[in-house]
């Protein structure tokens, strides 16, 4: 049974400006957060998540974060979080009721200078707001919204039109929604500065143990990478179901399995997966070639193709380069966006199937690495085995891969065996990459895409 799944209205992950997913925690331990932070229960995303405290006067050094009161009588006087997941403190002046105030209103006796109510119209609003519905942006319309949007739709983003949609867009269409009207996947990747979106692309195949499944350590790898699509290998769980491996490493996230096989590829999508299959693998019964097209956002979608190559010799893995080469060309519009990530067991750069591949993306360096400059990427660390590969369109958007203050400008071959600080990567271990036979390091690229 092939399985492509994601929830209808998925709680979004919580936002941050670059994308990543704030850290989850146990409130009852007192170690799962960075030093100076704090565990919380936020309830807008149903999961406790660490968090920074801040000052009410000085706030948090960001847009999309606002300094919320923590509520205390000591401590902390508030923490900075995501501005959709509180109602900040009135950004009015005193009225002559009893609270602070958004603005004036004037009807019904609520407002216009004198009251008793919190509100800038007849309902209690943290911004300014033309119509009666609660609002935590600018909007001329009636609608409830967490951004500015000149349209009646609620809106995560900036928008001139009215359809719903997950970042910066000029025009009416959806921008990393789904295309039957539904609202969008959630926060986009982040808007670095506008008119962009960071996307991050990642090939895992971290399973360990004995059942080539993954177990913990390759969950927290993931994790730690904070990836917005990810090509699996490998992709089975013994603890649960796939949805549950899913839901336990990236809540509310999508996802494409493919169907009878072995140790089956796939894709997981922080985006709308639109339509995913598999092709056939010439030289193997275990698996195929899995493929998704992914909404993300801006005007362009992303095929992604999740593969893993044999490991008998170089000319097999050509003539599986050859088959897919040609499923690609024949069924991808060469106007979209196409990534190839995966297991290529390949024992160096100068293989034919990267020459067969350059014919749909780019297989030049510079190459990613790790903290120290190491490019290998299986156990030992001195093989090539895994890639992530982009057709020359995406491939002119790559930019760093910034992880807390460390910066990788090719991107980076996650170890964690040398990765340093591990905080920036949490919640992974240091031996999480020398778990029982995992014989492959994860790898990472982002992509600053253009949302118009």
């Amino acid at each position: 049974m092939t399985q492509g799944c994601g929830e209808s209205n998925p709680v979004p992950p919580p936002p941050l400006p670059d994308g990543g997913a704030w850290v989850d925690c146990d409130e009852q331990d007192a170690g799962s957060c960075a030093p100076g932070q704090s565990c919380r229960f936020i309830e807008a995303y149903e999961r406790s998540l660490c968090v920074s405290p801040c000052e009410l006067a000085t706030g948090c050094g960001d847009s999309e974060i606002l300094c919320c009161p923590s509520g205390e009588e000591t401590g902390a006087a508030g923490y900075c979080l995501p501005k959709d997941a509180c109602t900040p403190p009135d950004a009015g002046s005193p009225d002559a009721g009893s609270g602070l105030d958004a603005g004036g209103d004037g009807q019904n006796g609520e407002d216009g200078g004198l009251g008793p109510v919190l509100d800038g119209g007849p309902a209690q609003d943290a911004g300014m707001d033309g119509g009666p519905a609660p609002d935590a942006g600018v909007d001329g319309g009636p609608a409830q919204d967490a951004g500015v949007d000149g349209g009646p739709a609620p809106d995560a983003g900036m928008d001139g039109g009215p359809a719903p949609d997950a970042g910066v867009d000029g025009g009416p269409a959806q921008d990393a929604g789904s295309p039957d009207g539904s609202v969008d996947a959630g926060v986009d990747a982040g808007t670095p500065d506008a008119g962009f979106a960071r996307v991050r692309l990642m090939a895992s195949n971290v399973t360990s143990g004995n059942y080539q499944a993954y177990e913990a350590p390759g969950i927290r790898l993931m994790q730690g990478a904070k990836p917005d699509v990810v090509m699996v290998q490998e992709f089975n769980y013994k603890s649960g179901s796939i949805s549950d491996l899913v839901n336990t490493t990236f809540p509310g996230f999508y996802y494409y399995q493919e169907s009878g096989a072995q140790i089956p590829n796939g894709v997981i999508s922080r985006w709308p997966i639109l339509a995913s299959g598999e092709w056939d693998d010439p030289e193997v019964d275990n698996r195929d070639f899995a493929w998704a097209r992914i909404d993300i956002p801006g005007p362009k979608d992303l095929w992604v193709v999740s593969v893993h190559l044999l490991t008998r010799n170089a000319s097999t893995r050509n003539t599986e380069a050859l088959s897919l080469v040609a499923k690609i060309k024949a069924n991808i519009p060469v106007g979209d966006y196409l990534a190839i990530g995966g297991d290529f067991n390949t024992d160096s750069r100068s293989e034919s199937c990267f020459t067969t591949f350059a014919q749909v993306v780019t297989t030049t360096g510079p190459h990613p690495a790790d903290k120290n400059g190491t490019e290998g990427t299986n156990a030992s660390r001195g093989k090539p085995y895994d890639h992530v590969l982009v057709d020359a369109d995406l491939r002119a958007y790559q930019t760093a891969t910034v992880i807390g203050a460390s910066s990788f400008p090719n991107g980076l071959v996650l170890d964690s065996r040398v990765y340093t600080p591990l905080s920036e990567i949490a919640p992974v271990q240091s031996g999480d990459s020398a778990a029982s036979n995992m014989q492959h390091m994860g790898v990472i690229k982002d992509f600053r895409v253009p949302l118009n």
